[in-house]
């Protein structure tokens, strides 16, 4: 299993999208083992960022991400970076096939309501960042067996 990191956005949580990503998510298979909704620390969102620092959107990127709660989650399960990032859809909504979260809600490139991590290396530190690891569960959910 591989465990992966998406926040949903503040536009996301600003337009009561939350449950519907998330039963995207698990409606495919995968698992939430990790929750957080808050408002994002500026020294925090800064970490997220910092390969973007010194771009010319990092400014507004921080602030927009700041500006109001987001959802933060731990998913799990076969593949989960690659399938999330399906599941997301393209960076711009208007360009999102659709049937993908961006797709079918968004259609801006900088309010794209979600993020979720690129690559094994990524998740584990962002996952790192976010989740101390006594904050994230292993369970077994009961349809495991009907889904994999």
């Amino acid at each position: 299993m591989e465990r992966t990191f998406v926040i949903l956005k503040p536009d996301a949580v600003q337009r009561g999208l939350m449950g519907a990503v998330i039963s995207r998510f698990e409606a495919k298979g995968l698992k939430v083992v990790g929750a957080k909704f808050m408002k994002i620390p500026g020294d925090l969102a800064a970490k997220h960022y910092a390969v973007h620092q010194g771009k010319p959107f990092y400014e507004g990127l921080v602030k927009f991400m700041t500006s109001s709660p987001v959802l933060a989650l731990a998913l799990e399960g076969p593949n989960a970076i690659e399938v999330t990032r399906k599941i997301m859809g393209a960076t711009n909504g208007g360009k999102a096939e659709a049937g993908t979260i961006r797709g079918d809600y968004g259609i801006s490139a900088s309010f794209n309501l979600v993020h979720g991590s690129d690559a094994p290396e990524t998740a584990a530190a962002e996952l790192a960042l976010w989740f101390r690891a006594d904050e994230l569960v292993d369970y077994k959910l009961s349809n495991q067996e009907w889904v994999y």
